[in-house]
């Protein structure tokens, strides 16, 4: 008997935002406007142009960038009938990133109709000081008003994104950022740590050990670890399940799509800047918006980076990715797969306990979820 291959994911990238957040590192751009629906008339085109043959069977659809929830409900709507008529959907986890301040009740009614059924908000923060020192647009107030509209549409199915790090963000503050989205009770959560690297501003800053875009009243490391304790906590306290390290979750309502990513099932990207891989190939489209539109314009997918993953990559991103998750891996199944033994490279990380084997499960120690980086250097030297 034939296992059932699992269904594909579909990603729509809408690259545009009202402004770059000071740490972030995506490829995302402020333009005007008037390229927006030309942008997701694109999508359209490349929807007709690239959907596989025979049709793809997908049961996740998310919409990321950037700011998705810039561009009208109407063109969202548009790319969600262009998917509708190239792909097999069935009941589809539908998902469109939003930020608080682009969050009006006719949208939320709009998109609810539309056949969004699962917003990811871009909170971040619920201190006014963190979100203008960091460059975000919202106010602490925009929250709760994005929240109550999307309710009141009708929308049970609420994501909410947190960032221990921010400049000027203190315990007290963290702790009350915290309070409030509990009050709110969104069904999953998703708490990132900051990352300082060269792909953002602030990090760039930080790392030279300037003073602008308040890079010098980042929290120390060891604050924004005990942040992410904290947390863990308390949200475990109030039944959320953490299931990938930087994800939670009440029962029933993790995120079926980027399980995926994590799991490494196909997933198939649209837009600009988005990845695809169907379990041996991986590709990606070109960054830059505007070339992106005019190669699809003139009937041209304008791919690149297309590399045949190989098994030593593969077995790394078994490793890498399934040990995010909390449930960790079955180290038989791999081992037997790749034809590696992973455990003769445990004997440190068990030492250290860094991470827990229980029959052929490894997983990491869930107190040691915030220096997860350095165990996957370990493992993957």
């Amino acid at each position: 008997m034939t296992s059932r291959k699992p269904s594909w994911g579909i990603y729509v990238q809408v690259p545009f935002c009202q402004t770059k957040c000071t740490y972030c590192n995506f490829h995302t751009g402020v333009v005007s406007p008037a390229r927006y629906q030309p942008y997701a008339e694109a999508v359209c085109r490349e929807i007709a142009l690239a959907a596989p043959a025979p049709p793809l069977a997908a049961d996740t659809i998310y919409f990321g960038g950037g700011t998705p929830s810039l561009l009208a409900p109407q063109a969202l709507g548009e790319i969600l009938d262009a998917l509708r008529r190239r792909v097999a959907i069935e009941n589809p986890e539908v998902t469109l990133e939003a930020d608080p301040e682009t969050i009006t009740p006719e949208k939320s009614t709009a998109w609810l109709a539309a056949g969004f059924n699962r917003i990811s908000l871009g909170v971040q923060s619920f201190a006014d000081l963190e979100l203008k020192s960091s460059g975000r647009m919202h106010r602490r107030g925009d929250i709760f008003s994005a929240g109550a509209a999307l309710r009141a549409a009708g929308f049970d199915n609420l994501s909410m994104d947190l960032i221990a790090g921010l400049p000027r963000q203190s315990k007290e503050t963290w702790e009350e950022s915290v309070t409030q989205l509990l009050g709110l009770r969104p069904e999953h959560v998703s708490i990132y740590m900051l990352e300082i690297d060269e792909g953002s501003r602030l990090g760039r800053e930080s790392l030279a050990g300037g003073a602008r875009y308040s890079a010098a009243e980042i929290p120390a490391d060891d604050a924004i670890a005990e942040f992410y304790e904290s947390a863990c906590a308390r949200l475990a306290a109030a039944g959320y399940e953490h299931y990938e390290i930087s994800n939670w979750a009440l029962p029933g309502r993790r995120s079926r799509h980027n399980l995926k990513y994590w799991r490494r099932e196909p997933y198939f990207g649209l837009g600009a800047g988005a990845h695809s891989f169907d379990g041996e190939s991986r590709w990606a489209n070109a960054h830059d918006s505007a070339a992106y539109v005019a190669a699809i314009e003139q009937g041209t997918l304008p791919r690149e980076q297309l590399e045949t993953v190989s098994k030593d990559q593969a077995l790394e991103e078994e490793l890498f990715l399934g040990l995010r998750q909390l449930e960790g891996i079955d180290l038989a199944r791999i081992e037997d797969a790749y034809g590696v033994p992973i455990r003769p490279r445990l004997g440190p990380l068990l030492a250290q306990g860094l991470v827990e084997l229980e029959g052929s499960r490894l997983r990491l120690a869930p107190s040691r979820l915030t220096v997860s980086n350095e165990v996957f250097v370990e493992l993957l030297s």
